[in-house]
């Protein structure tokens, strides 16, 4: 993590943002002094936006939304604000105007901390609207800082109590999380984006070895979550992968050797009761699911150049939560491939 006190941003390069908010460092505390900019579509986005729920930091920490599509020129856009013929910058429901600086494209929020930045214009973005600087860009750093970042300042209990990175399971968040950023989160853009059979052939089959020990895993657990009775920053890291799988990833990304709410019932379960639940606010809340079809549909013309997007599957996540785990078997793909590839996992 980076040191809360130092500036580590080189301008003029493509390195990224990597700044804390902390207690003492550059970017204090502070009710209403942060923005963020974020995409419904983008599974890395979410995590940040879900703490943003989940914490109750809406006081502290405003919000802008991009367009799902197009994406071009200056990268993601705003809506106007305004009506227009054109569709590029109709209106867009779910989406808002840049509400700090009314840009056009999010490229001109980056260029206002770095006119040199030669890096990719991703979202989240946080930014500090004190100093007029960007604090982070890097979701993975954010998601593990910011859920205590405004624990000072939060009523107590609520809130500040809720601890998603607990000293007793660090250990194996820590074990776990390389292991689902890089076969789960990243590894459905490894089949999806896959140029080739083989490239393909190979990175399906290391997703589905994957989500078969992930299932596995969760069901030794007991459940409601990912690592037993309490929630942790790992069911962030996989609810925003796994409530896009069969909505998306198993049409566009060709990653249907199984579905999640046919093939692995116990991840089916743990999705039902994050999504339904009523004692967390924020996973159903900040799933736009126009927003996440549409981006991909939309916007990967090489892969979908008709950009034609499904009705289906209906619902977007299923209901029927089962809160007896005993009544639970785990799922399993059994394909070769995905047997060979878990026997290497």
């Amino acid at each position: 993590m980076a040191d809360s006190t130092q500036d580590i941003h080189k301008y003029g390069t493509d390195d990224g943002w990597h700044g804390v908010i902390a207690e003492g460092g550059e970017f204090p505390p502070e009710k209403d002094r942060y923005h963020l900019y974020i995409g419904h579509f983008c599974p890395f986005a979410h995590r940040v936006q879900l703490i943003r729920h989940l914490k109750s930091l809406q006081p502290f920490i405003t919000l802008s939304v991009v367009r799902p599509h197009p994406k071009e020129g200056g990268g993601w856009r705003f809506p106007s604000g305004r009506p227009s013929a054109s569709s590029e910058f109709a209106e867009y429901p779910g989406a808002t105007v840049d509400h700090l600086f009314k840009s056009s494209f999010l490229s001109e929020v980056y260029f206002r901390d770095d006119k040199e930045y030669k890096g990719k214009y991703s979202v989240p973005l946080l930014w500090d609207k004190k100093s007029n600087k960007i604090v982070n860009n890097e979701s993975a750093e954010v998601l593990r800082w910011l859920p205590t970042a405004f624990d000072s300042l939060l009523p107590k209990p609520n809130g500040s109590d809720i601890d998603f990175y607990p000293q007793e399971l660090k250990k194996t968040i820590d074990e776990w999380t390389p292991f689902i950023q890089s076969n789960i989160n990243l590894g459905v853009y490894r089949a999806g984006f896959a140029t080739t059979q083989s490239a393909y052939d190979s990175a399906v089959a290391v997703l589905f070895a994957a989500l078969n020990k992930l299932e596995a895993f969760v069901h030794a657990n007991g459940g409601p979550y990912i690592l037993g009775k309490t929630l942790t920053e790992l069911d962030v890291r996989v609810f925003t992968t796994i409530v896009r799988f069969d909505v998306i990833y198993v049409q566009h990304f060709k990653t249907n050797l199984g579905t999640i709410r046919h093939d692995y019932p116990v991840l089916a379960n743990w999705l039902k009761g994050v999504f339904w639940s009523d004692e967390w606010k924020g996973f159903r809340e900040t799933c736009d699911f126009k927003h996440i079809k549409e981006n991909y549909t939309k916007s990967h013309s090489d892969i979908n150049p008709l950009a034609i997007t499904p009705m289906g599957p209906f619902p977007d996540v299923e209901s029927g939560y089962e809160s007896d785990w005993t009544k639970l078997s785990p799922g399993e793909i059994k394909h070769p491939a995905v047997l060979e590839a878990a026997s290497k996992l």
